[in-house]
């Protein structure tokens, strides 16, 4: 990888459908000398693929919490399979000590966050 493949990066992270021939009029280069180096991007798997991105408040969605949990004795990997079939729960982490997981949970506001924490994690206390 060299200058030019980090600022192609570079673009492509901010706009993923930007048209090739604007990415290759921002960095001064031929649109296919751009899209050829697109192409070796992905083929070496740098470029892993285009994301969407859903805005959270069309949702009823925007607040963000993060949840630290104490599971029961040797019930770490049910309690976290569990709990990521809610769908307010994005991710589960595994924490470094016995037992614990941190859950980022998108929810609509502080009540929906403490019905949470009182219907769906009461079960999983220690």
């Amino acid at each position: 990888m060299d200058e030019v493949d980090f600022k192609i990066l570079k673009i492509l992270q901010k706009k993923a459908r930007i048209p090739n021939v604007e990415v290759a009029r921002k960095i001064g280069m031929a649109p296919s000398a751009v899209l050829e180096r697109i192409k070796k991007l992905e083929a070496r798997g740098i470029i892993s693929g285009y994301e969407m991105r859903v805005n959270p408040a069309h949702f009823n969605r925007s607040m963000i919490a993060f949840i630290y949990i104490k599971t029961k004795a040797g019930k770490i990997s049910e309690t976290a399979k569990l709990l990521s079939k809610y769908q307010e729960f994005q991710e589960i982490h595994y924490i470094s000590c016995d037992g614990c997981l941190l859950a980022k949970v998108r929810i609509s506001d502080c009540a929906e966050l403490e019905k949470i924490l009182e219907k769906k994690l009461l079960q999983y206390q220690t």
